[in-house]
């Protein structure tokens, strides 16, 4: 219910400011709605030194950006990227007069001339209701717009900048999700699930029965009924290896109050305008306390998590060095009706679990970071390697993108701070007995096949 009311809330400030804005500019020019429009606009609002009309003429440039098609906005991005950056002449002013004096005033006036105008631009634009959501989207536009002009990088860099401040852990309210919820949240539930599609209405309230299943999701005042990130999370006797086991219809559901496993089986990001703030973390470990004291008896929290990248990786060590994979396994990469013949998968079964284990353990896309990104997420987060599932997706996506491998990251209370700490010190990754053994064998593996060349 209190979504829904910031939600109403929200909607009836931004009618009374847009109200506003039609009744206090009578006299004022209409500006066209193209991108030069819109950059006059934001130097007016640049201009502006009363709040009020701050915000009036933040809804109106507003309502322009949102009027202009692709290529007016890379115009305006481009825009942002140069007439709003800082000033060359007033930063070597500050630097010259804080050599001077070398105080804390004059550093504070060197900071805030290399501070790009386009930031301050960015707060103005906040101003009104919703203008943090209007900014969010204008966000994933400029994302897209990047493509075409490196140089917007830097603009990129001031919003990424306000909004780590903007959604800081402080502002989020983490919300239960369930059958009771707003079906207007619900709907985008449905559509933001980002690992495991939800088909239909039936297929989320099997998610979110109460008996054995949770879902949880962050939300910020200033958005409204958007969420940010959810997980959803099973309630299980054991750690779970299938995740079709898991999101598939069962005739018994067990009851949560004899689970020992919570297993968090999907986190989805839901606001592509907001890539590189981190809520995942948060949100994990917020849950593991909920859920705790909701149901003391739980003694294990573990994930059931894809692997984007295996498959890539595998082609890219073929193509690299093709003496490395099995002549079975290197076929099996090209058509996955394998995993439909018990006998095929079988054979691939001891060549693929060491492979995996030693793509999420040892292989690096720099000198600390795991070459896999959803890897790299929670053994970042203090999560320790525990186990690889065999044959674990075996929908379309999760055997082109993992050929059915999928892992489990359990999440140990007590040691989350020291795994979180070693991996941010050097890189290293807690792991369970079994994955260290499948690392091991992986690496004779690779090495008997690199002899085997020479």
């Amino acid at each position: 219910m209190a979504i829904v009311n910031i939600g109403f809330l929200q909607d009836l400030l931004q009618t009374i400011s847009r109200r506003d804005a039609r009744q206090r500019r009578p006299g004022q020019r209409n500006l066209p709605s193209t991108s030069q429009g819109l950059i006059e606009a934001c130097q007016k609002l640049m201009e502006s030194d009363g709040e009020a009309s701050s915000i009036v003429l933040a809804q109106a440039a507003l309502d322009i950006y949102k009027q202009l098609d692709s290529e007016q906005k890379q115009a305006f991005f481009s825009a942002l990227a140069t007439a709003f950056s800082a000033d060359a002449n007033a930063i070597t002013q500050a630097y010259e007069a804080w050599q001077g004096e070398h105080d804390e005033v004059g550093l504070s006036r060197l900071f805030s001339a290399c501070e790009p105008r386009r930031q301050e631009l960015l707060r103005r634009l906040n101003l009104p209701a919703g203008g943090t959501l209007e900014l969010v989207r204008m966000r994933e536009d400029l994302l897209n717009a990047m493509g075409a002009d490196a140089s917007l990088e830097a603009v990129d860099k001031d919003f990424q900048h306000l909004f780590a401040s903007w959604f800081n852990r402080g502002f989020l309210v983490m919300r239960r999700i369930d059958w009771q919820t707003p079906a207007a949240i619900l709907e985008k539930i449905i559509a933001y699930e980002a690992v495991h599609a939800i088909s239909d209405w039936q297929d989320l309230r099997r998610r979110l029965d109460q008996r054995d299943r949770r879902c949880f999701a962050f939300f910020h005042p200033a958005i409204g009924d958007e969420p940010l990130i959810f997980v959803e999370v099973a309630l299980e006797a054991q750690i779970p290896s299938s995740v079709q086991e898991l999101i598939g219809e069962r005739p018994a559901r067990p009851d949560s109050a004899q689970a020992t496993t919570a297993a968090f089986y999907s986190i989805s990001n839901c606001q592509r305008g907001l890539r590189g703030v981190s809520f995942g973390n948060f949100l994990i470990k917020q849950v593991v306390m909920e859920l705790s004291q909701e149901l003391p008896q739980l003694k294990q929290f573990v994930t059931l998590s894809p692997i984007p990248g295996f498959k890539r990786w595998l082609d890219a060590t073929r193509d690299q060095d093709s003496a490395r994979l099995s002549p079975a396994l290197q076929a099996a990469l090209d058509n996955t009706a394998w995993a439909d013949d018990e006998a095929q998968a079988s054979a691939l079964r001891d060549e693929l679990l060491p492979l995996a284990a030693h793509y999420l353990a040892v292989e690096k896309k720099n000198t600390a970071s795991p070459r896999d990104p959803v890897a790299g997420f929670h053994l970042g987060n203090g999560a320790r390697l525990e186990r690889l599932n065999w044959l674990g997706d075996r929908s379309p996506k999760g055997l082109k993108n993992a050929l059915g491998m999928m892992v489990n990251y359990l999440y140990v209370p007590d040691e989350i701070e020291r795994n979180h700490e070693r991996f941010s010190a050097d890189g290293t990754i807690a792991q369970s007995g079994e994955v260290k053994e499948l690392v091991r064998r992986a690496r004779k593996q690779l090495q008997g096949a690199r002899s085997h060349e020479r």
